[in-house]
């Protein structure tokens, strides 16, 4: 959550002015996204406290930090760099982010089963 607020800042403050439209959209993008996925990390924690580590919930948190590098990760170095081809990884992180999400679900149905 700290570098979230941090490079948020950094693109509010420090590039704006030297960013297009579009790309200060994109970095937009890469902070909420990365804000979002953070707060997945704290409720998984608190999740985990109340229910205990199984396999699922554990997966779910490194999809959820893998989500976060490589989508907003990538957002971020392609807006600084330019550089179009990052734009290939930003759908690797959407993956993990869906695959965490759906293996937090998979883990409260097999904790709510008797």
């Amino acid at each position: 959550m700290m570098l979230g607020v941090m490079i948020g800042a950094f693109g509010a403050h420090s590039i704006q002015d030297q960013l297009s439209a579009r790309f200060l959209q994109t970095w937009q993008t890469a902070t909420e996204y990365h804000f979002y996925h953070a707060l997945g990390l704290i409720g998984l924690g608190i999740y985990y406290r109340e229910t205990g580590l199984d396999p699922w919930t554990k997966l779910c948190g490194w999809l959820l930090l893998i989500g976060i590098v490589l989508f907003s990760g990538s957002l971020y170095l392609l807006v600084l760099s330019g550089h179009s081809w990052l734009g290939m990884i930003t759908p690797l992180g959407g993956i993990s982010f869906i695959a965490a999400w759906l293996s937090w679900a998979i883990s409260v149905i097999k904790n709510a089963s008797p």
